[in-house]
Parts: structure tokens; C-alpha cells; sequence
């Protein structure tokens, strides 16, 4: 797999893993530890070298993870993880990004880890209680010392981006981004083109959707958070089909899968966009790999960005609770 660069020379693989869903968010947790660290490893073996994980998935568990499974193959490879909650006794109370728990997190995070420093430190959602710039200072220190080789943002609007820059560089920006997901391109993208900082997006694939995987008529099980999401509603899902469908018929076409186009899409739209999709199995790890070698002409790229936005997308992205820690 080729690498791509984000800010300050980061260079990462052009495909990446996020690790949350190993311990969170989609359903009953895999109780086989030693099947996700096989999963992880597989990763490094198929060509990704940059994994996200947080202190919050789990909370905690997700970095021991993480950690335990990279370990052997520490130098080969970029972790990314994130600050930003007040966790008391293994729940989040809200944000917390003060400069004195920054740095506790990442005392925390190295120990959890096993690694002498964080590679990618991100602020996981803006704390309006805590002036980005002050912020920006706490994870500068952290670098000089050491500690952390760079930072990034999570979810952040193109003010905030900014601001925190112009303290310390931003080496990434990491927010949902896909062919359903288009709110990066309005503001974010081109600040980050004009300041040389890498985009990260997560949810690549559109929770599953643009698989093709989920269909109107599929149960949630418990604990899968798309049930929690208008998007995801049975209404929504029937009509936002036609974006999968006609996903499908390209994928049909060039012997590859509707993953594999949604991922080839995203990385046609910039060269220091790296997308990092989340599964829990070695296969879908493999296949999404393989999306940088499906290439898209202009006229197809051109083809999937007309009929986004001709047929739209129906439902929010989170619910009314969740928005409140985004875009600020």
C-alpha cells in the first residue's frame, strides 16, 4: 500500500484502521481478545500502518488493545488517540480539555499503550469551556518533552482549526467524511488545504451503509449505536438506498466491492486524505486495503458526486444529544 503524508510530514498508510468498534458502539463487544489482537496484526501484514483508537472506547480497554496487539511491531507503525472527557469510574461525565487533564491523559494513554510517545495526539471534541489556544499550549509542551510527536482535532470547525494552528501545528483533522457525509467540504477542507493539515475521516464507509451491509429491514442489535441515530431510522434507511444502489452497479462494473468505491472515491478527493475504516474482521480489513488499487476516472468520480447529491441524504448524522459536541 502507498503512504500519504498529512501536516508536519506525517506519513501514514493511505488506508487506516480505527479500532473502536473492537471494544464499542456496534453490538455485543467480541469476547475473543486474542481474535481483534489477530485482526490488528493482519492489518500491519496487509500493508495499514496508522490505527485510532481513545482513552474513552471502552473507556480504556481499547488502547491496552491496541497496544498489546502493535507492540511487536512498534516501529513500523502510527497510533493515534484522544483526550478531551472527564471519565470517572469507566463513564464519560462530558468534556474536560484542561491543560492539567491533557496531561494526566497522556501519562495515561502512554502507560495503556506500552510506547514512549503518542505518535497522533487529538482533542476528541472541541471543550467550549477551555480556549482552543490553551489547549493547542498544553499538547506543544507535551511535544517538546517528548511525550507526543504531533497533534490534532477532532470534529473541529474551521475557526477553531485555525486558531489552534496559529499556537501549535495541526498535524490532522479527523471528522466524519464520506460520499453521505459531505459537511467537511463547505469550510474544513479547504482551511486545511490552505494551512498543509491532513484530513482523517472516520466513518468512511458511512457506518456500514455504503457497504451495502444494512438495508431497510435490518435489525440493530443491542448496544449498536446506529439505532440511536436518525440516519439509521427504517424509514431513512429505504430512502437513502438509491446511494447504495447505484454504489453497487459502479462496483459491479469494475469487479470490486460498494466499500471499496466509497473508499476510492475519498481518496480521490485529496492526496493528504486518509481514511480510516473500522471492522473486526481480518476480510473486510483485506478488502478495504485494496480499495487504492481501484482506480476512478474523473467521468465516474464525476458520476457518484452528481447522483450524492441529485438523490441527498435523509436524516441527521447523530441525534440531537450527540451534535451537541460537534462542529464547534
Amino acid at each position: 500500500m502507498h503512504t500519504r503524508t498529512l501536516g508536519q510530514g506525517l506519513h501514514v498508510s493511505a488506508i487506516g484502521l480505527g479500532c473502536m468498534g473492537m471494544s464499542q458502539s456496534y453490538g455485543p463487544n467480541p469476547g475473543d481478545r486474542r481474535a481483534m489482537i489477530g485482526v490488528l496484526r493482519g492489518a500491519v501484514e496487509a500493508g495499514i500502518t496508522f490505527f485510532d483508537t481513545a482513552e474513552v472506547y471502552g473507556p480504556f480497554v481499547n488502547e491496552e488493545l491496541v497496544g498489546e496487539a502493535l507492540r511487536p511491531v512498534r516501529e513500523e507503525v502510527v497510533i493515534a488517540t484522544k483526550f478531551g472527557w472527564d471519565i470517572r469510574n469507566g463513564t464519560s461525565l462530558g468534556l474536560d480539555s484542561s491543560p492539567a487533564r491533557i496531561k494526566t491523559v497522556a501519562e495515561e494513554s502512554l502507560r495503556r499503550l506500552g510506547v514512549d510517545s503518542i505518535d497522533l495526539f487529538y482533542q476528541h471534541r472541541v471543550d467550549p469551556n477551555v480556549p482552543i489556544e490553551e489547549v493547542a499550549g498544553a499538547v506543544g509542551e507535551l511535544v517538546q518533552a517528548g511525550k507526543v510527536r504531533h497533534f490534532g482535532l477532532s470534529e473541529a470547525a474551521a475557526g477553531t482549526i485555525r486558531k489552534a494552528h496559529a499556537v501549535f501545528p495541526v498535524t490532522a483533522v479527523q471528522s466524519e467524511y464520506s460520499l453521505w457525509t459531505r459537511d467537511p467540504e463547505r469550510e474544513v477542507l479547504p482551511t486545511l488545504a490552505e494551512l498543509g493539515i491532513g484530513f482523517v475521516p472516520f466513518s468512511p464507509l458511512g457506518k456500514g451503509f455504503l457497504t451495502g451491509t444494512v438495508n431497510p429491514t435490518t435489525a440493530f442489535t443491542d448496544g449498536d449505536i446506529r439505532a440511536t441515530i436518525p440516519r439509521f431510522t427504517s424509514e431513512n434507511r429505504a430512502a437513502n438506498q438509491a446511494l447504495v444502489d447505484h454504489v453497487a452497479r459502479l462496483a459491479a462494473a469494475k469487479n470490486a466491492t460498494s466499500g471499496q468505491i466509497a473508499l476510492a472515491w475519498l481518496l480521490a478527493q485529496q492526496p493528504w486524505i486518509a481514511p480510516i475504516p473500522g471492522t473486526r474482521r481480518r476480510s473486510r480489513v483485506e478488502e478495504n486495503a485494496a480499495a487504492t488499487s481501484v482506480p476512478l476516472s474523473a467521468d465516474e468520480l464525476a458520476d457518484l458526486n452528481t447522483i450524492a447529491n441529485r438523490i441527498g441524504v435523509f436524516g441527521d448524522r447523530y441525534n440531537e444529544a450527540q451534535m451537541g459536541f460537534v462542529g464547534r
